[in-house]
């Protein structure tokens, strides 16, 4: 049986969707369980119940400090061991992005599945599109950004869900591999052309004095967008790989398209 955490979230709902339009048996394990669905609280060692889990898709537990992440894909992958898991398929972070303030704990995460003696593939998944239109911010003329004319190889949540569920629906044919999931390089100012208005390239400076006056955000999230902001704006995540389209078997979704639609979902007057 498969098993998908953080099956609330919205890579793992859409994993879930991709594995039973495969007619692929799975299970979603969250914390806050619906039915048909297990309980499965990284912060709970108690619920880590993974008996009858053949493989295993961890998706990253983020949104935390190193420290909190680590321990509970430590959790995670020790429960495995003990339940008798023979394969884990990890969510991680594109190569490129050992420059971003949050890949600490992907790499330690790594590190960890490479240790455990379970059977094992990773998925170095690219940032979101939908991400990189949402960070941007709408003013009077259009938008701005600190992204410069930097371009991000962006990749649409949903092509890196179905990558995620045709690699747990046969995962020896995976075992031992790491793939680098990236789309097609787009940028900020090709956003805008999109939307079909300006835009101001701001600052890094004054794009974290932004972040830090944001009191909505939590202490680790500043820098690691503003670590997000500098890479791309100085070319450190363009890079393009085949793997994604070698694994969908299919031309990848447009992330231009799905940054665009992100970015005018969040206008002002977007109805």
């Amino acid at each position: 049986m498969i098993m998908v955490t953080g099956a609330n979230g919205q890579l793992a709902s859409l994993t879930l969707q991709e594995l039973a339009g495969r007619r692929v048996p799975a299970l979603g394990g969250t914390r806050s369980p619906a039915d048909g669905q297990r309980r499965l609280d990284f912060d709970d060692p108690t619920s880590l119940d993974l008996t009858g889990v053949t493989t295993l898709v961890l998706v990253s537990a983020g949104y935390a400090e190193d420290d909190q992440v680590i321990t509970r894909h430590r959790a995670a992958l020790d429960a495995a061991v003990r339940d008798g898991v023979s394969h884990v398929v990890y969510t991680s972070l594109t190569g490129d992005g050992d420059h971003l303030g949050f890949v600490l704990a992907h790499r330690a995460t790594e590190q960890l599945i490479k240790a455990s003696g379970l059977g094992w593939t990773v998925l170095r998944n690219g940032l979101y599109a939908e991400l990189f239109g949402a960070l941007l911010t709408w003013t009077a003329d259009g938008v701005e950004s600190a992204f410069g004319d930097g371009a991000l190889a962006a990749v649409a949540r949903a092509d890196l869900a179905a990558v995620a569920a045709v690699v747990a629906s046969n995962p020896t044919a995976h075992a031992g591999k790491t793939y680098d999931l990236v789309g097609e390089p787009i940028t900020a100012v090709g956003i805008a052309e999109s939307l079909g208005v300006a835009h101001r390239t701001i600052g890094l400076g004054e794009y974290r004095a932004r972040l830090l006056a944001d009191d909505t955000l939590l202490p680790f999230q500043p820098p690691m967008l503003a670590s997000i902001a500098t890479s791309v704006r100085h070319g450190f995540l363009s890079t393009t790989s085949p793997d994604l389209a070698q694994l969908l078997g299919r031309p990848l979704t447009d992330p231009l398209t799905v940054a665009t639609d992100t970015a005018a979902a969040m206008r002002p007057d977007a109805s």
